[in-house]
């Protein structure tokens, strides 16, 4: 789709491409952000941007050099994609990840609000102490999705949290004046059983548990003898891989995740643990084809606001091209998607292990 932008015409695609017509590559939270910037006839240097997944305010901003906080592999190849489509040569040395500390102060700082609060939390922890006195945060977002606890958030870092008007049913909230900065613990601990515990960034999918399907996942899981290469797809922070590890001490593991967040944390879960591997990249594209005995996963289909499951069923066409002849992919998901369909396409000998009134498991033979 086209944007113009200062007589300027921007084309902005999603990355995963989606069959849904009406999904767009960037919102009205967006748009008024760059609207309240010509309005407020703010100086664009020294700015950061974050949370822009398929780099719509990156590209269009690109002139005044911004740094461009990149979470997800997803989102760095929307960018690269759509830098390539408008003609702009990204500087690798303007991407950082949300843990990597910023070197330069910022002056402005673009915020896209994202449904996790913790990691709204996280950008702000990052951002906050290169930011100098007069420095603005913009945060954008849309007001069907407005939460008491951004503006609870955006006060224990900044003195002055202040509220657009909306506009096209979107918001902003301008944040200044920061308050003396104190880092707060930016991880989560997670008990499980017999005593061990996993720690997890800010952000990362389910916070304060374990979540109920992979709980049902992990109650059932079994690993057989000859089953000795495992990928934990979608890893999250690395809990499956760590249970699958447990129960086959000489396997070799492998964990993916679109989002560094994720891989990190599953680094810091599985550091004492032995031939295990991390992916950063949101597709098994680098895997050899017939490499996996045994791929285990609980697929995602949230994504920010949306219910998506187009990129779960992408996912699983890799999952048939790395497996083995004779592998087995099982995984957990809500009763209510129905991915029992989807996967007799790819694995004719598809079964269902297992269910309850929530989760249903699968496994699929190659």
């Amino acid at each position: 789709m086209t944007f113009t932008y200062n007589d300027q015409n921007f084309k902005i695609s999603r990355y995963p491409h989606s069959e849904n017509k009406s999904l767009r590559a960037w919102s009205s939270a967006d748009e008024h952000l760059l609207k309240y910037v010509e309005e407020e006839k703010l100086e664009l240097k020294n700015i950061a941007i974050y949370n822009d997944l398929f780099g719509f305010l990156s590209c269009i901003l690109d002139q005044h050099k911004p740094l461009n906080i990149i979470g997800y592999k997803s989102q760095e190849k929307a960018l690269h994609i759509n830098a390539k489509e408008n003609g702009i040569k990204l500087d690798k040395n303007n991407l950082r990840n949300p843990l990597e500390a910023l070197v330069d102060p910022i002056s402005i700082a673009f915020i896209k609000i994202p449904k996790s609060m913790d990691l709204f939390k996280l950008y702000l922890n990052q951002l906050v102490e290169q930011l100098d006195d007069d420095s603005k945060v913009l945060c954008g977002f849309m007001t069907k999705y407005f939460s008491p606890q951004m503006l609870s958030i955006a006060s224990e870092y900044f003195e002055v949290v202040e509220q657009s008007k909306a506009w096209k049913k979107s918001r902003i909230l301008v944040l200044s004046k920061k308050k003396a900065y104190k880092a707060p613990s930016i991880k989560h601990s997670l008990a499980l059983d017999e005593g061990q515990t996993l720690e997890q960034y800010y952000g990362v999918f389910s916070a304060k548990n374990i979540d109920f399907a992979s709980q049902f996942l992990i109650e059932n899981l079994t690993i057989h003898e000859d089953e000795n290469t495992i990928l934990d797809l979608a890893s999250g922070n690395g809990v499956l891989a760590l249970v699958a590890k447990n129960k086959k001490e000489d396997s070799e593991i492998h964990l993916l995740d679109d989002s560094i967040l994720a891989i990190e944390s599953s680094k810091i879960n599985l550091s004492t643990k032995e031939n295990v591997h991390y992916h950063y990249d949101d597709t098994l594209n680098h895997f050899e084809d017939d490499f996996f005995d045994l791929v285990i996963s609980n697929p995602p289909f949230h994504f920010e606001n949306e219910n998506n499951i187009e990129v779960a069923l992408e996912l699983f066409k890799g999952v048939y091209k790395s497996l083995k002849k004779g592998g087995r992919f099982t995984m957990v998901s809500s009763y209510h998607l129905n991915f029992k369909t989807h996967l007799e396409k790819l694995f004719p000998q598809t079964k269902i292990v297992c269910s309850n009134q929530k989760f249903v498991i699968y496994d699929c033979f190659k």
